[in-house]
């Protein structure tokens, strides 16, 4: 049956058998309580949907959480937070921990100590056991997605990225080219496989054949972006445009083009995807898909406020659109007795 009155912590003292100030401990992330005290009382907590009341007083800040504090990428999302915060009163703080599926389990038990305002986390998803104990405190949490596929229950803002591949490719294909190649991210990483859908739907769609070989799974990094990039372009029948599945991998084609001797885009033409400020400055500047990260953050920011004052807002999945943005590093391909 259904509740119809707030949960109190006597009563969760009265089910478990437990003091208040064990309730309390558990609570407050305390580690003088033992591992079977606190699952007990996180069962009861969770079952009766008891959820801490919202006390503005003592949380002043949103933490934003990463595996990793490198690259423009991250910057771009920290500003994004800080300025949408900044305009409710809100500090930010910043907690790196865990990989680029999830915090780590340290990073559970000091959070739940600090009970900040909100948590924005920049990952693939969060345990259940972490979604469970936040809830229960009342602590909201967005996940800023642009690389996993998080559960649908989690709150999230992401961005279309089937659709930024889909958008690079056509364009390379309306430039003329037909041996198209893509190197995306891990394999693993699932805004890495949607931007390699969205590149074979374009070429699937204009009845271009895709070569094996011409379908790499990077790491999202410079020098595997080169590394890749240079193989590709040993290639027998090497191809004529490289999709690059981030602006990162995009420089490092950029860079085994011009080891071998090759000028972009007259002898190759590459499109990234991101759209970061290094996108501008590279030589020549990059054809990429914009990501608008910025919004992503002040999304977020927002989704973990409405967070705060209602458990269930109307929306708690939020994809932002993206954008082809034509620079220099594209055009038609150059001449070839191969066609």
């Amino acid at each position: 049956m259904a509740r119809t009155q707030r949960v109190t912590l006597n009563e969760i003292a009265a089910q478990t058998g437990l003091s208040l100030t064990t309730i309390s401990k558990v609570l407050n992330g305390a580690t003088d309580v033992s591992s079977a005290t606190r699952a007990l009382v996180e069962e009861h907590l969770r079952e009766s949907g008891y959820r801490r009341r919202k006390s503005r007083q003592r949380r002043e800040y949103i933490e934003v959480v990463l595996h990793e504090l490198e690259g423009e990428w991250a910057l771009a999302i920290l500003e994004g937070v800080r300025e949408s915060a900044a305009a409710v009163g809100l500090a930010v703080s910043l907690s790196v921990s865990g990989d680029r599926h999830a915090p780590g389990p340290e990073w559970l038990e000091s959070v739940v100590r600090r009970a900040p305002t909100g948590i924005i986390l920049l990952f693939a998803g969060i345990p259940p056991e972490g979604r469970e104990r936040l809830t229960a405190r009342g602590i909201p949490y967005v996940i800023i997605d642009p690389e996993g596929d998080p559960a649908q229950d989690i709150p999230s803002v992401g961005s279309a990225n089937w659709s930024g591949g889909l958008a690079a490719t056509r364009h390379l294909l309306e430039l003329g080219h037909r041996r198209i190649a893509a190197i995306t991210g891990p394999e693993s990483v699932m805004c890495a496989l949607a931007r390699l859908d969205g590149y074979r739907a374009a070429m699937s769609s204009a009845r271009m054949p895709i070569a094996p070989e011409w379908v790499r799974f990077g790491d999202f990094q410079r020098d595997g972006g080169e590394r890749h990039a240079s193989e590709l372009l040993r290639l027998a029948d090497p191809p004529t445009a490289i999709f690059a599945g981030n602006d990162a991998q995009a420089l490092g084609v950029l860079h085994a083009a011009a080891a071998l001797g090759m000028t972009v885009p007259h002898d190759l033409s590459v499109v990234g995807f991101d759209d970061l400020a290094i996108a501008e400055l590279a030589h020549p500047r990059l054809t990429t898909v914009h990501q608008p990260l910025r919004e992503m953050a002040e999304q977020a920011t927002r989704l973990v406020l409405q967070l705060l004052e209602q458990s269930r807002p109307e929306v708690t999945r939020i994809e932002l659109a993206t954008r082809l943005v034509v620079r220099d590093s594209t055009a038609k391909p150059a001449p070839s007795p191969r066609g």
